[in-house]
């Protein structure tokens, strides 16, 4: 497969798993805190469904003569306190509309869809633009949503008490991202779930692991989900 089809079957696998999951969850469910506050799961859903969506009108607007970001320097402009916090109050206002748990798991269903369908119809060599401004590979993008998908995900399963489901697929594609494709020390002895979590701080360091990452210079690329 080439880039966008192994990063488009990371994503589906991944969206496909969140699926299952949103559609056995109850009221209750949606009210309960999570680890990215001050979001509740129904709001830290919402957010997730637009991310994964965002490629459908990404895809219907003009291509961008060329890339000129990839994954590790997309959206700068996203960590600045003003968009975090309307990221923040957008998420909020979109977990609102759905009637009940089964509406926000249809919303989530529509989105993921949309773009897997989206993007199955678009060239191996497409350019986006993204609401930062940042003109991306087709393949590069999806790449962010993966990790969107993903990583949140573990988010969801901590909210929800429930082992994590991470996709191996996409596991693979968010641990790549997050390592440069470097190997992980062998002393450290981190499976790819371990390792997101470790490294997107969704997990602490114990002291032998900083110290062996001290002692190989091990980098990772800092993403806080």
């Amino acid at each position: 497969m080439g880039p966008v089809e192994t990063v488009r079957t990371a994503f589906r696998d991944e969206c496909a798993r969140l699926d299952q999951v949103l559609r056995t969850l109850t009221e209750a469910d949606l009210d309960r805190p999570t680890p990215c506050p001050p979001w509740a799961v129904r709001d830290l859903v919402a957010h997730v469904s637009t991310g994964a969506g965002r490629l459908v009108d990404m895809l219907a607007a003009p291509a961008p003569p060329r890339a000129e970001v990839d994954p590790a320097g997309f959206g700068a402009a996203k960590f600045t306190p003003e968009v975090d916090a309307a990221r923040i109050d957008s998420a909020r206002r979109e977990a609102r509309r759905p009637a009940d748990a089964a509406a926000t798991a249809e919303v989530f269903t529509a989105a993921w869809r949309g773009t897997d369908s989206a993007v199955a119809a678009q060239p191996a060599d497409r350019v986006v633009r993204t609401r930062h401004g940042d003109a991306m590979t087709l393949a590069d993008f999806l790449v962010t949503r993966v990790v969107e998908v993903g990583v949140h995900g573990l988010d969801l399963a901590r909210a929800l008490d429930r082992r994590p489901w991470l996709a191996p697929t996409a596991a693979r594609v968010v641990a790549d991202l997050l390592t440069g494709g470097r190997p992980v020390p062998a002393r450290l002895g981190w499976d790819p779930l371990t390792l997101i979590g470790k490294t997107t701080g969704r997990l602490p360091l114990t002291e032998a692991e900083r110290a062996e990452i001290t002692a190989a210079d091990f980098r990772w690329l800092s993403f806080a989900g």
